[in-house]
């Protein structure tokens, strides 16, 4: 007789579960990591901006056009704030899948516990079965053995 787990659709759907959240997981890694070189990109570009705002300085650049440079680096400023605020939401995204993860992890790891379990008794029950059916075997010829001697 096979082994036949009666609740095996729910570990199948918990392993299911947990590769779901594996998925999540990545998707929220892949944006956090996307985050961050949008932000380092802009922290480049303010940089560079300042560079070359104090470059022009030196070589007696317009008022204008410094002016204009300036509110360029104030709203690289603000952009920076905003990716910041955007790069910790995505880590925070990024801990709040990890734990979940772990915990359809451990639903998975519960239920292959249970599994398995279940599969050791039933080899068991099926040894001693067959122990038993031997044993019988054993007691009949013996009887047959002990009939024919009288």
């Amino acid at each position: 007789m096979k082994f036949r787990y009666h609740f095996q659709k729910v570990v199948d759907l918990k392993s299911n579960e947990k590769t779901q959240a594996e998925w999540m997981l990545s998707t929220a890694i892949g944006k956090l990591q996307t985050e961050e070189e949008h932000l380092i990109q802009l922290l480049n570009d303010r940089s560079n901006l300042i560079g070359i705002i104090q470059s022009a300085t030196e070589n007696t650049a317009s008022v204008n056009s410094l002016q204009e440079m300036q509110r360029y680096v104030h709203h690289l400023d603000e952009c920076i704030s905003r990716k910041n605020s955007d790069v910790k939401h995505a880590q925070v995204n990024v801990q709040r899948n990890q734990t979940f993860l772990n915990g359809k992890m451990v639903d998975e790891k519960v239920w292959l516990g249970a599994r398995d379990k279940a599969k050791i008794k039933f080899q068991q029950e099926m040894l001693l079965r067959e122990q038993n059916d031997l044993d019988e075997m054993a007691t009949v010829r013996f009887a047959a053995k002990a009939g024919r001697a009288n």
